[in-house]
Parts: structure tokens; C-alpha cells; sequence
């Protein structure tokens, strides 16, 4: 294991000796170790880099560690070091933030197995900020079907999961993309920490990037404070970028860092931090045709490229169809008060049905049927609306002014109608559109469209 992917520990102590005994400890115990002799040297290192845990004395030549805690604290767990009898050193330790502290002279297996602990505790702690979503199995990998097109989904996710390798998951807006990723996070060594999901087509590019790399206070208007971001949040788990071909050039150059050196800065800082975390991307375009023509960084395609997931649409899975359905159907609450099944017809005409929308169409048309249902225990084609009928056919396109329009407010109709044909979902608004879910929002902003 290179030491950019080893936690790190800080031993901050001016007795040389004392020091070197503990440095050395430490590395035969596998972390990387920086050791400095006092307070001015501490601040210096961390101005220039991150560790996981500090080790510090509390009596050092130009400071008193008890008082130099809540500096330290906010950032990492800290271990001080305190001389046999001193109580209440240690007692003020603890109240001032300190996770633990160790009496001298430190026995080595007790600086093994309170290390071990301080980190473990941390790395749960984390886990218990950010509040994961709750990742639920419907199959081993969490998808529903037994199409054969579902089933080569599932080996390739079976055969990368148990890596660390990047992966990139290919396929129409409402394929599952998500749930692709989530499969993969479940079968890894990181399933028992954070899933961190970003969509990349809703935040401008300085907000985005404070998302994604945190800031620190004063980096921009508005941020008063320090904030973590994202990458951080998923430290030890998996980072889903949705939605990737989204991003812009200057996050891209950034991202590009985070997967080859594991190394990034937040927004406002000078000081690189070490992301422990694996990445998988989603995309509904072609990131190679963008490659090509200069529209996303050739360098980075080829570094999320070295695993794909290609998703087929639902139309090239229709044995899948019928298991949604009845997937969507048990688990509506709604339903679940009165037992209802899918009448025959209803079921062929979903399943002759191309769903442009995908799965995330198809569970938007059950949901609906089931509320137009009512108390009948019956689905009929009649509570499926328009969407297995009417759409298959084409619609005319009528927009009338009386006046003269001029091309925003032709643009401006035209938009709300598609919206209204498609209940607002963005993502079947671009794909009608043929532009981007980021420009959909843009267009929105724009002609004041907003549910």
C-alpha cells in the first residue's frame, strides 16, 4: 500500500527518544508518520497536508497541549500524552476534545490497540454525520428481472465489485443507473460505509466544486465557515457521480487528480487532502464522441472508461417488464391496503410499450394507476393514461400566438409544452429536446418555469 493510501498519524512530542519509539511503532503498525517536537512546527505541517490522527504531549516548548486541542480537534481525532500521575492533565484532555490519552512511558501494545480503536470510532463517526441512504436488495445485486440483458448486468457488476477500480455506467436517462452503482458499492469492501450519490447536472461550477471538494471560510461570498465536501464525506466508501458528461472543464482537471493521485484541495485552501474513496460515474451521452471533439478531457474518459457497465433500455428487456410491474405494484403503500394485480391487457400494453422514460417512467405510470384505481383490486388499461397509447403514436405539435412571436417566446411555449407532456420530468424533456439535463434546467431558470 503506497503511503498517499495509508492513514496518517502526526506524533507531536520534544523528547527525541520518546518520539522515535513512538514514530517507529507506528510505522511497523502500517500508517504513515510524520513526527515534529512542537507547536509551531504542528501548525506548519498541517497548513501543507491532512493526517487521520495526532498523537501530541501536552506539555511542549512553546505551547500547552490541553489549550491547543479545540484547534486540533475540529479536523482529526487526538491522542494526548500525559506523564504518570497527571490526572488531571487528562481529565482536562478529554474535556477539551481529546478522543484518549496515553500515560508514559507508552507500552506498545497499549499505543497499538488505542490507535486502532481512536480510528475505528472516527471512521464510524463519520458514517453516523452523513445520513446514507437506506440501500435496498431486491435481487443479490438489487435490480429486479431475468432478462438476459439484466443478467449481463449483473456479472459484470458481480466480477468489478470486489475491485477498487473506477467505473463507468452507460445508458438512457431512467435505465438505473443509481441502482447499478449501489449494486456495485453493496458487493465491495466499502459496503459498510458511506455511498455518497452527487448529480452533476444541477449545480453551477462554484458551487459545484464546493460540493464536491468543501471550502474554507472566507473562500467565497457567502461561506462563512469551513465546510467538508462530499469527497470527504465518502472517505472509506464510494462516490457516485450521476450524470458525469455534465461537468465542466475545470472540475474535470480536478477530478482527473482525485482518481490518479487520490490527492484534492477544498475551495479556498492551499492544503492537499487525501481522498480514500472509489468512484463510479453515470452517463446518458457519449463521453467518447465528447472525448473526440473536445468537450470532456480525452485523459479523463480514458481513466472512468477502464470498466464499463453499458445499461440496455427497458425496450430491449421486455421480460423484465412484467416483474417491475408487479416490483412497483407490492411495494406502493397505497396498495398494499388492497390487494391489487394487473389486468392482462394492462400488462401487454406496458409491455409493448417503448418507455422513452425508462424504468423511471414506467414507475411513475404504476404509481399513477394505482392512486386512478382507487378501491378496485383490478388495474385496467384505462388507469394507464395516455402514455401506452397515445404516445405511441405521435403527437401533433400546435402552438399558436396572436402575434408575432419572437424566438424566446416561441422557445418558452414550446418548452412548457413538452414539460406538461411529460409531467415535468427533466430527464424525458431532454431527451425529447435532444440537449442536455443541465441545459433543461438552464431553459427552466431561464423562461421562469419552475414547478
Amino acid at each position: 500500500m503506497s503511503e498517499s493510501t495509508r492513514q496518517s498519524v502526526l506524533v507531536v512530542e520534544d523528547d527525541s527518544l520518546l518520539n522515535r519509539l513512538i514514530s517507529e511503532q507506528l510505522v511497523r503498525m502500517g500508517y504513515a508518520v510524520r513526527s515534529v517536537k512542537n507547536w509551531a512546527e504542528t501548525q506548519a505541517l498541517l497548513e501543507r497536508q491532512s493526517v487521520n490522527l495526532i498523537i501530541t504531549d501536552v506539555q511542549l516548548p512553546d505551547a500547552n497541549g490541553v489549550e491547543m486541542l479545540p484547534a486540533l480537534t475540529k479536523d482529526q481525532p487526538v491522542i494526548v500524552l500525559t506523564a504518570y500521575g497527571s490526572v488531571r492533565d487528562a481529565v482536562n484532555a478529554m474535556k477539551n476534545g481529546a478522543a484518549e490519552y496515553l500515560l508514559k512511558p507508552v507500552h506498545p501494545d497499549e499505543l497499538e490497540l488505542m490507535v486502532t480503536r481512536v480510528l475505528d470510532s472516527a471512521a464510524k463517526h463519520r458514517d453516523l454525520q452523513f445520513c446514507r441512504r437506506t440501500l435496498k436488495k431486491q435481487t443479490a445485486s438489487g435490480m429486479v428481472g431475468l432478462s438476459h440483458g439484466l443478467s449481463e448486468v449483473e456479472n459484470l457488476i458481480e466480477a468489478v465489485a470486489p475491485t477498487d477500480m473506477t467505473v463507468l455506467v452507460q445508458g438512457e436517462s431512467g435505465v438505473g443507473k443509481e441502482l447499478v452503482a449501489q449494486a456495485i458499492h453493496i458487493g465491495s469492501n466499502r459496503s459498510k460505509r458511506n455511498f455518497v450519490a452527487v448529480d452533476c447536472c444541477t449545480l453551477q461550477e462554484q458551487l459545484f466544486e464546493s460540493e464536491l471538494f468543501g471550502h474554507e471560510r472566507g473562500a467565497f461570498t457567502g461561506a462563512t465557515g469551513q465546510k467538508k465536501g462530499l469527497i470527504e464525506s465518502a472517505d472509506g466508501g464510494t462516490l457516485f457521480l450521476d450524470e458525469i458528461g455534465e461537468i465542466d472543464p475545470g472540475i474535470q482537471a480536478k477530478l482527473l487528480r482525485v482518481l490518479e493521485t487520490g490527492h484534492f484541495r477544498r475551495v479556498g485552501s492551499n492544503m492537499d487532502r487525501v481522498a480514500d474513496v472509489r468512484v463510479v460515474a453515470a452517463t446518458n451521452r457519449d463521453l467518447e464522441a465528447m472525448s473526440q471533439g473536445g468537450t470532456f478531457r480525452s485523459d479523463l474518459f480514458y481513466r472512468l472508461s477502464a470498466f464499463i457497465v453499458e445499461v440496455p433500455p427497458l425496450r430491449e428487456r421486455r421480460d423484465d417488464i412484467p416483474a417491475l410491474v408487479e416490483h412497483f405494484v407490492s411495494n406502493h403503500n397505497f396498495s398494499r391496503r388492497i390487494s391489487k394485480k394487473v389486468n392482462p391487457e394492462a400488462m401487454r400494453n406496458m409491455v409493448a410499450y417503448d418507455w422513452p422514460g425508462n424504468i423511471r417512467e414506467l414507475k411513475n405510470v404504476v404509481e399513477r394507476a394505482i392512486i386512478l384505481s382507487r378501491e378496485s383490486s383490478e388495474i385496467r388499461p384505462a388507469h394507464l393514461g395516455q402514455c401506452t397509447s397515445s404516445m405511441s403514436q405521435g403527437h401533433a405539435i400546435n402552438i399558436a400566438f396572436d402575434h408575432e412571436p419572437t424566438l424566446d417566446e416561441i422557445q418558452r411555449s414550446y418548452l412548457a409544452m413538452v414539460m406538461q407532456r411529460h409531467a415535468g420530468h427533466r430527464s424525458q424533456v431532454a431527451q425529447t429536446l435532444g440537449i442536455s439535463e443541465r441545459n433543461v434546467y438552464r431553459l427552466i431558470e431561464k423562461y421562469g418555469l419552475k414547478d
